[in-house]
């Protein structure tokens, strides 16, 4: 199909524009950029006056709970539920069930994202088999068969010989090792230490918790690129909560250290007090925490010391949910919020336009990096001759969020009943209209 974009302001802070232009695509592909494209003969015509045109947005967090989560989600509602918020590319963490740490279930899984012709699939290989933290996965193998890193997910691994290896392996071959750090004696609690813990009577998990394991993890990612750093390895740091933990970051890269990060929309804007009376709807991994916290993350992500804004889309059942807080499972409904939260910190936080658009797109395009193969040059911008990857955006149409009206096989979110100031009104996937709003 050849599909013509037309008067929408075009934002891309990839190439610095900013203007309001018409994008020209065909063949899956942007032909075109400007006000006036000769010759062009469109087979439809998508008017977007008044909308923004941005590049389509890259989530790095998204759980799809296939395989073994389909009484949470499935593969149909939930990449469903991302191109309804904007997102064409996202990253599936490795704790599926079975976990993907065998070729076969990465193909299994890819090949069944394709089928859908919803938005692009990238998975995350297990670091360590069956994420135990004791042998390290197959990792070249998981990489030949599409993987864009390996992590852990929520399972941090004790045992810091492996972790040292596993840093080392990585390096030999220029993969990005994906962790959130958690010293795991220190976070076995439900919400974060501090005097509403208390009062709730709800084990707490300190601050200390992700501090110690992030300086655990620096000291040997130190160790393994040498000083000044030569090896290749990467290391991202998933979901951060602390503002401890974005100070270490800042020195991190100011150091040199090969580090990337990012924070869940959940963290950027919420905080402990939001959980009153023991609303399993905020019961989130890594928990919310206070207001000092929630401010230095959202200067980090501000000014670059963060690289990227997450959904850390987590879907959960009902019956996983009404439960006491404390045995609740931890999660909550994300993606098709993403956009329309970032765009209310950018308010709230008068945020320039361009940085927040970054943070959901070229931000995570960047962390994803070499991986990405040949898609790396088009993915996290509006680029002529690119793979047409696009978000139409309303910034002007506030709505307010309902559990019934989220296309998510999950209804949970700390969102619910909050205003958003924007909807996503289309999504395209290699040039593929993989959404459109309905009138």
């Amino acid at each position: 199909m050849k599909l013509l974009i037309r008067n929408g302001r075009v934002i891309d802070p990839a190439s610095g524009t900013d203007r309001v232009a018409d994008v020209a695509i065909a063949a899956g592909r942007i032909i075109g950029i400007g006000s006036a494209l000769a010759d062009f003969a469109p087979n439809r015509v998508l008017d977007a006056s008044g909308c923004w045109v941005l590049p389509g947005l890259v989530d790095l967090c998204v759980r799809l709970r296939e395989p073994g989560g389909e009484h949470a989600g499935l593969l149909e509602s939930e990449t469903a539920a991302a191109v309804a918020g904007g997102v064409t590319s996202l990253v599936c963490p490795p704790d599926t069930d079975p976990v993907l740490d065998e070729p076969g279930l990465v193909d299994m899984l890819r090949k069944r994202a394709e089928a859908l012709h919803r938005c692009r699939v990238l998975p995350l290989g297990a670091l360590t088999r069956g994420l135990a933290g004791e042998v390290l996965a197959e990792m070249v193998q998981l990489s030949e068969r599409g993987c864009v890193g390996f992590g852990q997910a929520d399972r941090p691994i004790v045992n810091t010989q492996v972790l040292l290896r596993a840093l080392q392996y990585a390096a030999t071959f220029g993969y990005t090792v994906w962790l959130r750090p958690d010293e795991p004696w220190l976070g076995k609690g439900v919400m974060a230490s501090g005097p509403l813990a208390t009062r709730l009577g709800l084990p707490g998990v300190p601050a200390a918790a992700e501090v110690i394991a992030l300086h655990t993890v620096l000291e040997l990612l130190r160790s393994v690129v040498g000083h000044p750093p030569s090896a290749s390895v990467r290391l991202h740091i998933a979901r951060l909560s602390t503002a401890a933990g974005v100070e270490l970051v800042r020195r991190a890269k100011a150091e040199g250290l090969p580090v990337t990060a990012d924070v869940s929309i959940h963290n950027l804007m919420l905080t402990d007090t939001d959980i009153g009376y023991y609303d399993t709807r905020l019961r989130l991994q890594p928990p919310l925490r206070q207001q000092r916290d929630r401010e230095a993350l959202r200067q980090g992500l501000a000014d670059g010391t963060l690289d990227a804004l997450v959904s850390d889309h987590t879907p959960v059942s009902a019956d996983d949910k009404l439960l006491p807080f404390g045995e609740a499972a931890p999660g909550a409904t994300a993606v098709e919020l993403l956009a329309a939260v970032a765009l209310k910190w950018a308010e709230q936080d008068r945020v320039p336009l361009a940085r927040v658009v970054e943070v959901l797109t070229l931000g995570p395009a960047r962390v994803l990096g070499a991986r990405l193969g040949t898609l790396g040059a088009s993915l996290g911008r509006l680029a002529v001759g690119g793979v047409a990857d696009v978000c139409v955006l309303a910034p002007q149409a506030p709505w307010r969020v309902e559990p019934a009206a989220l296309v998510s096989q999950g209804r949970h979110t700390p969102f619910e009943g909050h205003e958003l100031p924007a909807r996503v009104r289309a999504t395209l996937v290699g040039g593929h209209l993989a959404y459109e709003a309905q009138p």
